[in-house]
């Protein structure tokens, strides 16, 4: 039969919301209603009544909650099936009361791993019940309507009334598909957790186009609680690497800093007091690369920075907060995208796909620092030197592999990017820094992985460097340290690689 009357309704919900309206329109028709603790309870306190789930169970919720609804009787009322003879003699035998309609929601998992409660609260926010009466409502869609979530209410109820108190089987059914959806979502949440993965996210967020014009491209999560857009175009694919990149160099710096970004490497970055000059020294690594690109601070910019960042073609400008004059002026060409980003913690492990699956690790949360410094050099860098190593590794962890980084006084002077020899990489470097006439004597390197021989150390003193920061761990550094050592280089070495491909 497609068209069923509902006459019997099991009713158990974690959020009321909503939940008057629809059983007022129940209780209206006639139908009756069970429920289970605090859903019976704000029922009630309606005046409308509704029946104890304990009185056809004829046994009480046990061990705090945990077991509410999970009996035959009630699972053999939403599992009966009214055109099969022998389940309708089984439930009247055993004196069943058969439903018509399920309206269950789900523990708030996602939101309670979210909120940061112990891992105690969490597994308590694992829902049993309720994901089982919502699987065997929707398994028996042909004779039960399954609503598993407040915001089906007004869909549900407008059907309902239309239909004069009934349900037909093609809406039972697109009720049912929602139901596993969000049981199927609920699942893989748990699993995710489970497995120290991010949480999954069913918001799909649309792009102009994927990494080219003739691709698509969407970005699954929650770009709202990473930054609001105040301005500009809708963003790209590459707008979101590049963002993530700006966001990930500016996450290991305290102090006041500008970091610009192009294709997702850091062509420009600098700590200074203030971020007009943390911009103006930014720009000086490479302001040619600097067209076109992000531009990222992490303190508000104000109107004089503005003004100046306003003097080049940028896609997009990210920073924690703008004075209001500053974000008018920055909004003043519409295609701009302004961002005002928000505090956020990145996830701790990082996706990408590969093959016909995907590649999951830890985030590389580590930084390195002075006490990660083993000095194997006789000439040992000075407090400055020391400083501007910890800046320069800094960079090197999030810049595509090899990479070589050449810094100065908390300013990148240069650096070679994504090569497949370290020595091009820091060829490449030089050949930058002596293009836009930045100085390398005093300078110091950072490099994301060992030198294996001592080509690199040579080359860099050759042009002016005078200490180093790379990880170690080659067979033959030692080639690299004695050639420090005959001429007056300082050299540490970290015990961390930092790959990035």
């Amino acid at each position: 039969m497609s068209v069923k009357k509902i006459k019997t309704a099991l009713i158990s919900v974690f959020y009321k919301d909503g939940l008057e309206r629809l059983v007022r329109e129940l209780r209206d028709k006639n139908v009756e209603i069970f429920s289970t603790g605090g859903t019976l309870d704000y029922i009630q306190s309606l005046g409308i009544p509704a029946t104890s789930v304990k009185e056809i169970t004829e046994f009480p919720e046990i061990l705090g909650g945990r077991v509410k609804t999970l009996h035959p009787a009630v699972f053999g009322g939403i599992l009966r099936r009214d055109s099969n003879p022998d389940d309708l003699l089984q439930i009247s035998q055993y004196g069943i009361t058969p439903f018509d309609l399920v309206v269950v929601d789900l523990y708030p998992f996602e939101e309670t791993v979210k909120s940061g409660k112990s891992h105690q609260d969490i597994i308590e926010k694992i829902d049993i019940g309720g994901i089982s009466l919502i699987r065997a409502a929707a398994k028996n869609f042909t004779d039960v309507a399954i609503v598993s979530s407040r915001f089906q209410y007004d869909r549900f109820l407008e059907h309902y009334l239309s239909y004069e108190g009934c349900t037909d089987l093609d809406f039972r059914k697109e009720l049912a598909r929602e139901a596993f959806r969000i049981s199927s979502s609920y699942d893989r949440a748990i699993f995710h957790w489970f497995s120290d993965l991010p949480l999954p996210s069913e918001k799909v967020h649309s792009l102009r186009y994927g990494e080219n014009p003739h691709q698509r491209g969407w970005f699954e999560g929650d770009l709202s609680e990473i930054f609001t857009q105040l301005s500009g175009k809708e963003l790209s694919y590459n707008n979101l690497l590049d963002i993530d990149a700006a966001l990930a160099y500016l996450g290991e710096f305290d102090e006041t800093s500008c970091v610009i970004v192009k294709h997702n490497n850091a062509c420009g970055l600098a700590s200074r007091t203030d971020v007009f000059q943390a911009w103006t020294d930014a720009l000086k690594a490479d302001p040619v690369s600097a067209f076109g690109g992000i531009i990222a601070f992490n303190a508000p910019v104000d109107t004089k920075t503005a003004e100046a960042v306003s003097g080049i073609f940028f896609e997009v400008l990210l920073a924690p907060g703008f004075d209001s004059e500053a974000l008018e002026l920055l909004r003043s060409k519409k295609n701009r995208i302004i961002v005002q980003i928000h505090p956020f913690v990145p996830n701790r492990l990082t996706k990408r796909s590969a093959l016909n699956g995907y590649l999951v690790q830890d985030r590389d949360l580590h930084t390195d620092s002075a006490e990660d410094f083993k000095y194997v050099t006789r000439k040992k860098p000075t407090h400055q030197e020391v400083k501007d190593l910890i800046f320069a590794s800094k960079i090197s962890k999030h810049t595509r592999s090899n990479t070589i980084v050449l810094a100065k006084d908390h300013m990148l002077l240069a650096a070679g990017t994504g090569q497949t020899s370290r020595v091009d990489a820091l060829r490449q470097a030089i050949l930058k820094a002596q293009t836009f006439g930045l100085s390398l004597q005093g300078a110091v390197m950072a490099s994301d992985a060992f030198f294996p021989f001592p080509d690199c150390v040579e080359i860099a003193h050759q042009a002016g460097i005078t200490a180093i920061v790379q990880p170690g761990g080659s067979i033959k550094d030692q080639l690299s340290i004695d050639y420090c050592n005959q001429h007056d280089l300082a050299m540490v070495f970290t015990g961390f690689r930092h790959f990035k491909h």
